[in-house]
């Protein structure tokens, strides 16, 4: 059998399926399985939270048309909780179980279980929000039939997901570097200069980290030429929406970056 098969194998008899579905391509390829497996039996669900940008939402929303698969969404604000807001090494780890928490709450209600999109590359990646999310119950189908990256995009194209070349995303809180608490402001001011970075520079993948009301702009290396060819613009626009300086990161975008910049 081809992978997918696996992974949709992994669905047999599982009953009633909730994913987490996140707008990003690896819970698109288990809420694709589950609902080739399953039908009805399966739905996404969507958590609507501050962290959480208007993009990925709409993708989100993309993915289940695309599908076919029912959606569920779930809204709460995060930055009502201390833990999360105040922004230490842990911040992960509290987000993903308020999430968990309310996961389990709405699988219970439904008589289902709870998947996500963790791969295997993902376990090896500082990722504490992993280890709250399997505290709650949360299964994770990619994992267990050994999905790489690498795995997940290909079958991702080959099940004809338009969301298979989508560059990986993380939520907003993670361009906001530990122990800078997390705020409102601060979110849409990074998620309106990362749509300032895509327009003016035509990138695709960008982050605009906020280091204490600094911009630090991060692309692939490939992409800092066209980055610096637009960067007057996109910096007279980014100071324009509150950041006082705006810098380039010359060793381009790199995942998990902001664990090791300091304050």
């Amino acid at each position: 059998m081809d992978k997918i098969d696996y992974l949709m194998e992994w669905f047999e008899d599982r009953g009633r399926v909730l994913v987490a579905l996140s707008g990003g391509v690896d819970s698109a390829l288990v809420a694709y399985a589950a609902y080739q497996k399953l039908g009805e039996l399966a739905t996404a669900v969507t958590a609507d939270y501050k962290t959480l940008s208007r993009e990925e939402l709409e993708s989100a929303g993309r993915i289940c048309s695309e599908i076919g698969i029912s959606r569920m969404t779930i809204r709460y604000d995060e930055l009502q909780n201390e833990d999360f807001a105040r922004n230490d090494p842990d911040r992960c780890f509290y987000c993903r179980m308020e999430l968990g928490g309310r996961l389990a709450g709405l699988a219970k209600k439904h008589g289902a279980i709870i998947v996500d999109g963790t791969n295997l590359d993902d376990l090896g990646d500082y990722r504490p929000g992993i280890d709250a999310m399997r505290n709650s119950g949360v299964l994770c189908p990619l994992a267990e039939t050994e999905f790489t990256k690498d795995d997940v995009r290909k079958a991702a194209r080959c099940a004809g997901l338009s969301i298979h070349d989508r560059p990986s995303n993380s939520c907003l809180a993670s361009r906001i570097p530990w122990g800078q608490r997390v705020t409102a402001e601060k979110l849409a001011r990074i998620e309106l200069g990362e749509n300032i970075v895509r327009r003016h520079a035509g990138v695709r993948q960008v982050r605009v980290r906020d280091i204490g009301g600094s911009a630090r702009i991060e692309v692939e290396p490939d992409a800092i030429p066209a980055l610096d060819a637009a960067l007057y613009q996109i910096s007279e626009r980014l100071r324009t929406i509150g950041f006082d300086k705006i810098e380039v990161d010359r060793q381009g975008y790199r995942q998990g970056k902001i664990n090791v910049i300091a304050d």
